[in-house]
């Protein structure tokens, strides 16, 4: 009997006891091909150029508290990260992991508006089927219906609109640009409805993740946010906490669509799966406003900055940019998506296929023609989660894609070093076991 609290009660998880490359093994010796655990693993398992630097680092020291200290690996990260990131992001704060990020994002945000004398700017916008982290703040900035339902009496109010989601909002007359166009005269008009003088920030995932399945955004859609929150005075939030750090072929997602927030959240990635980091990027501007007022921060966490952990995530990033591993994501990514589409785009049952770089989504649906999808009690997602398992093969899927209730889709994020035969394994397996799950 196990005194661990599993996430599920009802399906105890199999022990794993070893992983190398991209593969993970349980006890019995099975090995699974690990492309879906929350985008996380970029650099697969194993890598001895991040095991070494946390070795060095845990013979120095291995925590100290911000409060009294800062380090060399927590200024390192922090300077190379400035370095690499978009726009005048150049003041880094470290957290934990990504629910941390978007609350320090948040928190900041407010702050922000205090010591510049604008009080009344609290409001936060956000869009539909979003995810945003599991921490109340994060989880009520987060629109999707399932994961806020039995929280929703405890949540902050937050406003949303529509996601960039063309295979479903994006009418069949209708061109690119009109589609960009009426998000954002929505967008525009909760502004004006909330009263443009007390929105604080719009929150946003560049390419949303877990909730939609890898959906991109249109060209121009970000570039036309930006504009309307600089008309307005409201700071740009991006969570990049899944789909950053690489995974859509650059190291920040919103580098394609050449733009910069004012507060951008990474995590996952950040540390690969070595250490349990994340980290909240903002502008010299935020920063100075607090160190020109207050001076201080009214935000912490025990391990802001913990040395091993910022260990860790340089030693990733070294790998990611200075190895170059980096530059394998985009040719990966094409070679991936010509696989699925040799798979799936045929399929009477996969009514979209999308992603960017290592960052792929397929959608399900009973009928490819009306886009219906599948009634969530069937649990689609679930059966094929479970066949996946079984074959040897992590992928992530989640059910409510099309409005937190019903639709079903399949996450992958494999590891940057992933190869082209194991990529043929993974449609592959992905293949039998959506086949297993529909019946």
């Amino acid at each position: 009997m196990s005194n661990v609290f599993p996430r599920n009660s009802k399906m105890p998880p199999r022990k794993v006891s070893r992983g190398e490359g991209a593969y993970l093994y349980d006890t019995k010796g099975k090995a699974y091909l690990n492309c879906g655990d929350a985008a996380v693993s970029c650099l697969g398992h194993g890598d001895l150029h991040v095991e070494n630097a946390i070795k060095s680092q845990l013979e120095q020291i291995a925590f100290a508290h911000t409060g009294f200290f800062t380090s060399d690996p927590a200024e390192d990260l922090a300077a190379k990260l400035t370095e690499l990131a978009p726009g005048d992001l150049n003041r880094v704060y470290f957290v934990s992991g990504g629910s941390e990020a978007m609350e320090a994002a948040l928190k900041l945000a407010r702050q922000y508006f205090l010591e510049i004398g604008q009080p009344d700017r609290h409001k936060i916008i956000a869009r539909r089927q979003s995810y945003h982290g599991n921490t109340l703040g994060a989880l009520a900035t987060g629109g999707n219906a399932w994961r806020r339902a039995q929280f929703s009496p405890i949540l902050i109010d937050v406003s949303h609109v529509s996601p960039c989601y063309a295979y479903r909002g994006q009418t069949e007359s209708e061109s690119d640009v009109a589609y960009v166009d009426r998000l954002i005269a929505e967008l525009d008009s909760e502004i004006q409805s909330l009263g443009p003088d007390t929105v604080m920030a719009f929150v946003a995932e560049p390419v949303v993740g877990a909730t939609l399945g890898a959906v991109p955004p249109l060209d121009g859609y970000f570039a036309k946010v930006r504009a309307l929150c600089d008309q307005y005075g409201i700071l740009l939030i991006l969570d990049e906490v899944m789909c950053g750090m690489g995974r859509t072929g650059t190291l920040f997602a919103c580098e394609q669509h050449s733009v910069s927030p004012d507060i951008c959240a990474i995590a996952k990635g950040l540390g690969g799966g070595y250490q349990p980091i994340g980290a909240t990027l903002c502008t010299e501007q935020i920063h100075d406003a607090i160190k020109q007022g207050s001076g201080f921060f009214q935000h912490g966490h025990t391990y802001v900055g913990h040395p091993l952990a910022c260990a860790a995530g340089l030693a990733v990033l070294e790998r990611l940019v200075d190895d170059a591993i980096l530059n394998r994501v985009a040719p990966a990514g094409q070679t991936l998506k010509n696989a699925l589409n040799n798979y799936f785009v045929e399929h009477p049952h996969v009514g979209d296929i999308r992603g960017v770089g290592l960052f792929q989504g397929i959608e399900l649906v009973a009928n490819r023609t009306t886009k219906e999808p599948w009634p969530a009690s069937h649990k689609l997602h679930a059966k094929i989660k479970s066949a996946a398992f079984d074959l040897g093969l992590i992928c992530y899927p989640m059910g409510g894609t099309v409005d937190g209730k019903s639709g079903d889709h399949i996450l992958l994020a494999p590891p940057f070093i992933i190869t082209d035969n194991q990529i043929d394994e993974l449609a592959e397996k992905l293949s039998r076991a959506i086949d297993q799950a529909i019946g």
